[in-house]
């Protein structure tokens, strides 16, 4: 790692390409070893959470910010200062997140939250992953937080949100939290309102029929429309696209069964095949 007893070294951001398994501390190189399934795998759900968030800006993996001539970091997950173009990202990022495994360089790590700080970042929250599973919330000026699991974090005007701290390494709680920030993207408060909202309407087309018979008939399709609405508004937010033929299969399944099954992989699915098997 970089030692700031030796000064500056000799390389440069721009002379590492996508792809190098370094970062540059003050010139000198830092190797970035691959991740193991467990980090990995936290990241990922990390990842999709802050990503998913309301007000959030544009969030990554392992993004390399240039925050100067000699100094390239790359976050586990990184949340603002993201451009949609090639190369390193020239901002910084509001809020970092920084997976810490079994060997973790502590040494490496503060070096790597203070050269943030000195860019610009907000927060770096370190969420550790031996023993007791927490983060620990470094922010600028303050002294180091612990939350354990049961308490949530946030990130004023960068995340809506509060994040469940076990929303970070656990797959169920990300899941969660990921269909909530999600659903309230299309201004609903959980998926209970979403349905509650379809089941309204169809109510309402049952009672314009005059009919009893329309009405009981339009409670019954409220159901299914309902769990129809909550399947393509929830496929919508995860930006996952449907053919024709798709949407036109939602529209003719009245299997409530069905509709639930496929709302409950709809809500980590980042394909249509992962809905409603190959096409």
């Amino acid at each position: 790692m970089a030692d700031p007893a030796r000064g500056r070294g000799p390389f440069l951001a721009s002379q590492l390409r996508a792809g190098d398994p370094y970062e540059l501390s003050a010139g000198h190189p830092i190797y970035c070893a691959p991740g193991g399934g467990r980090g990995g795998a936290s990241t990922l759900r990390g990842g999709a959470v802050v990503d998913s968030d309301p007000l959030a800006p544009a969030a990554g993996t392992d993004v390399g910010f240039e925050l100067d001539r000699q100094t390239l970091r790359a976050p586990d997950v990184a949340v603002g200062g993201i451009e949609d173009r090639p190369g390193w990202a020239r901002g910084v990022p509001e809020l970092a997140i920084e997976y810490a495994d079994t060997g973790q360089d502590e040494r490496s790590l503060t070096t790597k939250i203070g050269e943030l700080f000195v860019a610009g970042t907000r927060w770096v929250w370190v969420v550790r992953l031996v023993g007791e599973k927490h983060v620990e919330v470094h922010e600028r000026g303050k002294k180091v937080k612990r939350v354990v699991a049961g308490q949530a974090l946030r990130a004023p005007g960068v995340l809506a949100n509060p994040v469940p701290a076990e929303a970070l390494w656990d797959r169920e709680a990300a899941h969660e939290a990921t269909l909530r920030n999600l659903l309230n993207k299309k201004g609903f408060e959980s998926l209970d309102a979403v349905r509650h909202a379809a089941r309204e309407e169809g109510r309402e087309e049952g009672r314009e029929e005059g009919r009893e018979e329309g009405r009981e008939e339009g409670r019954e399709e409220g159901s299914w429309r309902a769990n129809q609405a909550t399947l393509l508004q929830i496929l919508d937010a995860r930006g996952v696209t449907l053919t024709a033929r798709e949407r036109a299969r939602v529209g003719a399944t009245t299997d409530l069964a069905q509709l639930t099954r496929w709302i409950g992989r709809a809500a980590t699915a980042t394909t249509a095949t992962e809905v409603f098997g190959p096409r």
